[in-house]
């Protein structure tokens, strides 16, 4: 059946997948938004360790989902991979950096004769909840304000192994951060990941100490999410797009552009609506009731609005990586995407996405048998 589908829509089709596995890499990184939590809820050493564990329990996953999100956009849609991981790399290595020493942080934390003690692992792990969820949420601020680079789309058929792109700038990616709109989104992910965090320790710590600390932490967070995303949300609804015509593929702003793309495809506008209200369902019935279950519908909520974002990111003739140094070098889903034979043959292997989805949830329901405990902790043979 894939082998007759058109090209274009082969790739707003991959640009579906890369939405999905993009807004579930946000959902769990509710585990980088508890690492930042651990000295605030865990006044004890125990304390940290059951927080720790809590969440080493599920870090495998959140770094499975981004190396998979990356794996997909460089197989689906390379010569973004190779625009913005070859031009942008001092971003870009600054943010495997944090992940790597995540990775280090959950391996040696409680390794015997640890050299260098749990205190300097959860550090790393603070540097990794902190820093590499603001400079993630910059990046994809980038899909909406655009970046300084030029892309020779004639050197795509060149012989030789002829430069594509070319990054016109020497901060090599760090200059989003300097753009309010890109840091604000930063900043509102990395607000979110705290609040799904405390959200997902409601649901998943058997404590009561740890507990009330949680929910005094949740309006704490609550109140600066909802101001840097009001802010990023109302500036991108009224700002200029980048859109190309659909016959030529020339590139030109547009006033409005992302209001017109929500008003434009009614399935996205519902998406973010939805997710926004399931969102703030989630943080305001834990707030007022004992309620353990706010992790579920906040975390659908943010499944819906980064999928909706993404949306009108590439959707509806929109350039989802615009060039502010050259208008034309613009990135879309259709000059930037493989080949139908590659995206025709890729198309085939994610038809194993519900049975990949169907074993998380397994694993996911297996290990939340029974929820975490200081007990559950001393009697555990291997902890983090």
């Amino acid at each position: 059946m894939l082998a007759t589908i058109s090209h274009l829509a082969l790739q707003q089709y991959w640009w579906a997948i890369i939405s999905l596995l993009g807004s579930i890499l946000v959902f769990l990184m509710f585990v980088q938004g508890g690492q930042t939590l651990i000295y605030t809820l865990g006044k004890t050493e125990d304390e940290r360790t059951m927080l720790v564990n809590s969440l080493g329990r599920k870090w495998e996953f959140t770094f499975t989902t981004l190396v998979t999100f990356g794996g997909a956009f460089f197989a689906s849609f390379p010569l973004f991979y190779s625009t913005s991981f070859g031009g942008a790399y001092w971003m870009w290595l600054a943010i495997l950096f944090c992940f790597i020493i995540q990775a280090v942080s959950y391996e040696f934390r409680s390794k015997p004769n640890n050299l260098f003690g749990h205190r300097t692992y959860e550090i790393f792990l603070f540097i990794n909840g902190a820093v590499g969820t603001i400079l993630i949420g910059t990046v994809v601020g980038t899909f909406f304000n655009g970046s300084e680079f030029s892309v020779n789309f004639g050197n795509l058929a060149g012989e030789g192994n002829p430069a594509i792109s070319r990054w016109e700038i020497s901060t090599r990616g760090f200059e989003a951060v300097l753009n309010l709109h890109n840091l604000s989104l930063g900043l509102a992910v990395f607000f979110l990941a705290r609040i799904l965090a405390l959200l997902y320790f409601m649901n998943n710590v058997d404590d009561d100490v740890v507990f009330k600390r949680t929910r005094r932490q949740l309006l704490i967070n609550a109140i600066p999410f909802l101001f840097f995303f009001l802010f990023f949300v109302v500036r991108l609804l009224l700002m200029k797009g980048y859109a190309y015509d659909a016959a030529t593929k020339v590139v030109f702003t547009e006033k409005f552009k992302y209001l017109h793309n929500l008003l434009q495809i009614p399935l996205t506008g519902v998406m973010f609506l939805a997710g926004t209200i399931l969102v703030l369902y989630g943080i305001i019935k834990s707030l007022i009731d004992y309620y353990t279950k706010g992790i579920w519908f906040s975390g659908i909520g943010t499944i819906l609005v980064v999928f909706s974002l993404f949306a009108i990111a590439g959707y509806n003739h929109t350039a989802y990586y615009p060039s502010d140094f050259d208008l034309q070098s613009s990135l879309t889903i259709e000059n930037s995407s493989s080949s139908r034979y590659t995206l025709t043959v890729m198309g085939y292997v994610s038809l194993l996405i519900p049975f990949v989805a169907a074993y998380i949830y397994v694993a996911w329901k297996s290990i939340n048998k029974k929820r975490i405990s200081t007990k559950e902790i001393s009697e555990e043979s291997h902890i983090y």
